[in-house]
């Protein structure tokens, strides 16, 4: 007995280390991380360190595959329709909140298609213009914009872009009358306002932030809640136009049904990364605020945030072709 309770031991003691192995590989070894927009988007450049911690830690290969179409609607719907094996995630901005009004042909809802991670970061927009433009602060602004009703323009990466609805909520709460034109992509629309096209542009900081530190724009309003600790000087639009807020913000999803110690290592691994060097390097310079605080988290802003774009939407009789 006394021989055969060693042998035992000794097998449990060679099967622990076995078992932890097993437990630490992932199911997948090849991983695709879908940004539902085009590549060189300020997605990218979190996406690609997550891929690369993950990589790191999970014991398999995590890659970024971008699929744009529909507003992200495409990519979106291609996660949520995926096997929930461990083989896809999805890594897409606050447009998700806008894509079950907007984009009804795809019958999609995030809340009951996906399954939350985490908000992986804050990404403050502002309203930018060119640094000679004559309007020097917002209440200018808006003063002009209600003294000619229809005459000032501003631009957006696309119609139903989160940076769209930014500024029909905007208008809508300021009780003036603006006209967007819509861009393929932020980038165009910042090279409108230097050639004269607008008058003003919606971008996050990754996008637009640059071009005021360079003073080459100047950024009269942040449309977060509050002023951004990393700008502190430039207002929050909310100051000049009462209960305006438009959050924007990355985040990450699997598809519904992963199970639950997948899961909860995906969320171990994100929520570690509130501390990382390298992403903060990243994001520090662009004004974003690094979040990682969970799957319950990202589901109260999620279920918030629907219901008030469609508001936005329905007010504003925003629509897109096709």
């Amino acid at each position: 007995m006394n021989r055969r309770n060693a042998l035992l031991l000794a097998a449990g003691g060679l099967a622990t280390p076995l078992l932890a192995r097993a437990q630490e590989s992932w199911p997948a070894r090849q991983v695709k991380i879908i940004i539902p927009f085009a590549a060189g988007g300020p997605q990218d450049i979190p996406a690609r360190i997550i891929a690369d911690r993950l990589s790191r830690t999970l014991g398999a290969t995590f890659f970024i595959e971008n699929r744009p179409g529909v507003g992200g609607g495409l990519g979106a719907q291609m996660v949520a329709n995926s096997p929930p094996d461990g083989a896809t995630l999805l890594f897409i901005s606050s447009s998700i909140s806008i894509l079950p009004t907007l984009q009804r042909q795809l019958n999609f809802d995030p809340l009951r298609d996906l399954a939350p991670l985490t908000v992986v970061c804050d990404v403050p927009a502002g309203m930018m213009v060119r640094a000679d433009s004559r309007f020097t602060d917002l209440p200018s602004l808006i003063a002009e914009a209600k003294a000619n009703p229809g005459k000032l323009t501003y631009g957006s990466g696309g119609v139903g872009s989160a940076n769209h609805l930014a500024g029909a909520q905007f208008a809508a709460l300021a009780g003036i009358e603006t006209i967007h034109v819509p861009y393929r992509g932020v980038s165009q629309a910042v090279n409108a306002i230097y050639t004269g096209e607008i008058d003003f542009v919606f971008g996050s900081t990754v996008e637009v932030l640059s071009h005021h530190r360079q003073g080459r724009a100047r950024l009269l309003g942040m449309t977060m809640p509050d002023r951004v600790p990393a700008v502190p000087d430039i207002p929050a639009i909310a100051e000049h136009v009462p209960g305006y807020a438009a959050p924007n913000w990355f985040a990450m999803f699997t598809p519904k049904g992963l199970p639950d110690p997948l899961t909860q290592r995906l969320v171990a691994e994100l929520t570690a990364m509130k501390t990382d060097e390298v992403l903060i390097a990243r994001l520090e310079p662009a004004a974003a605020i690094i979040r990682m605080d969970g799957p319950q988290a990202l589901t109260t802003q999620l279920t918030a945030e629907i219901p008030r774009w469609r508001n936005v939407i329905q007010r504003a009789g925003i629509a897109v072709e096709g």
